[in-house]
């Protein structure tokens, strides 16, 4: 980049050398981009309509862009490369309007999920997203990479969340999909196209969301055994009226890193009344006493910690090796895979969707690349989200070969032409 296009952006908006940017996110970029890094420099417009111009400028001189928030996912997903600029939707933190009597709520892209809820709470609401860096996620990231956990089991993934989203396109234009009416169903397409799109098609600046009363009460039922038993109280759960809000099969080995079991476990968590959480429950025990089953009831503060530390033992890497990945599959298999886990890979799946999360604790792509076929054998899939630069060179992440890659080029090519966002990351590289 030339010094005198540096100064136009500089007058813009704050520029930061990548030297001058913070560790963690000198460590994420280098993992993540194919190429000289020192080049590159981190912009953190304050308004949307700064940021649109940045975008404007960077089309006009075919800059090449890494959209993010506040980093926690920058490295999430396939390589890019030639990266001039990383755009930070951070500082377009407003809340725009919570309409409490018709539970919604309209967000900037750089409000952190910790402070919406926060905001939410006090109108006795909230969110039903639990993604991984929950303190740390903007909204603008969560639904770039459609990014929830345990809840969707009763609430749904991220596009069932969205009622309406804006974003700047390539050319810098703000565009809208969607609106705040629940009902309403204009943009319905462009609102699925952009959740899960990692940024690949624009940058995400508002998003209007669905939200729910908070639950009176809440308690977690842990069941712990050998894999047939929990696969068949599975099965029972899965056909009974039962309404967990959260039901997730998790492996031995996160048991144990856990230290809350040797054995595969199941976390079914109820939130509503207390008398219909008693009455649930009491259905729970009823199909484990057959199986010779036991729980542990968890409810309050240790509730809270379980979930939070489940996420936190699955979904955030422990070492600079770890390869972490989000998986799908039938979920009549879940058990089945869990079971062929060894002690260095941690993994959950959500028995509603057949969705979950692998981490493993070391570089074992082979048995990553085994564990990706098992999933596909099943009509699923497997996805590298984290894993280090080399791995990604060596295993494609997305493993993607279905027969709508021709219709993804066209859409990426109709969205940005000119291949300014996240270029070869998605679906380029396809």
């Amino acid at each position: 980049m030339e010094d005198e296009l540096l100064t136009n952006l500089a007058a813009k908006t704050e520029l930061v050398k990548f030297t001058e940017l913070n560790s963690d996110w000198q460590h994420k970029i280098t993992e993540y981009i194919i190429g000289d890094t020192h080049s590159i420099y981190g912009v953190f417009p304050d308004t949307v309509e700064t940021l649109a111009s940045v975008v404007e400028e960077a089309n006009a001189n075919k800059w090449q862009l890494l959209p993010c928030g506040n980093g926690s996912k920058l490295d999430w997903g396939g390589l890019t490369d030639n990266i001039q600029l990383v755009v930070s939707t951070q500082k377009c933190d407003r809340i725009i309007e919570h309409a409490v009597g018709d539970l919604t709520v309209t967000v900037e892209a750089g409000v952190s999920l910790a402070d919406l809820q926060a905001t939410l709470a006090a109108t006795n609401q909230f969110l039903p997203i639990d993604p991984a860096y929950p303190q740390q996620a903007t909204i603008g990231g969560i639904v770039a990479t459609a990014d929830t956990g345990s809840l969707r089991n009763r609430y749904g993934g991220i596009r069932d969340l969205v009622l309406g989203l804006s974003f700047v396109r390539a050319d810098g234009k703000i565009a809208k999909a969607g609106g705040r009416v629940v009902k309403n169903v204009a943009g319905y397409d462009l609102m699925k196209l952009f959740t899960g799109s990692y940024g690949t098609l624009g940058i995400i600046t508002q998003v209007t969301f669905r939200t729910y009363p908070l639950p009176q009460a809440s308690q977690t039922i842990l069941v712990t055994g050998e894999g047939e038993k929990i696969h068949k109280l599975i099965q029972s759960l899965r056909n009974s009226g039962l309404t967990p809000v959260a039901a997730d099969v998790v492996s031995a080995s996160a048991m144990k890193q856990l230290s809350i079991g040797q054995d595969i476990g199941l976390l079914v968590r109820f939130q509503t009344i207390p008398e219909s959480i008693t009455e649930q429950s009491t259905q729970l025990k009823s199909m484990m006493q057959p199986l010779g089953l036991e729980g542990i009831e968890y409810v309050d503060e240790d509730e809270e910690k379980l979930w939070e530390q489940l996420s936190e033992t699955i979904r955030i890497p422990h070492f600079t090796t770890a390869i972490i990945c989000k998986l799908g599959l039938l979920p009549t298999q879940a058990v089945s895979l869990l079971n062929q886990l060894n002690n260095d890979i941690l993994g959950r799946i959500y028995i509603g969707s057949g969705l979950g999360e692998l981490q493993f604790l070391n570089e074992d792509m082979e048995m990553v690349k085994k564990l990706r076929s098992h999933c596909e054998t099943h009509q699923g899939f497997l996805t590298i989200l984290t894993a280090p630069k080399s791995v990604k060179q060596k295993i494609e992440p997305w493993g993607y070969t279905g027969n709508t890659i021709n219709l993804m080029k066209t859409i990426k090519q109709k969205f940005d032409p000119n291949q300014i966002f996240k270029p070869n990351s998605y679906i380029n590289k396809i």
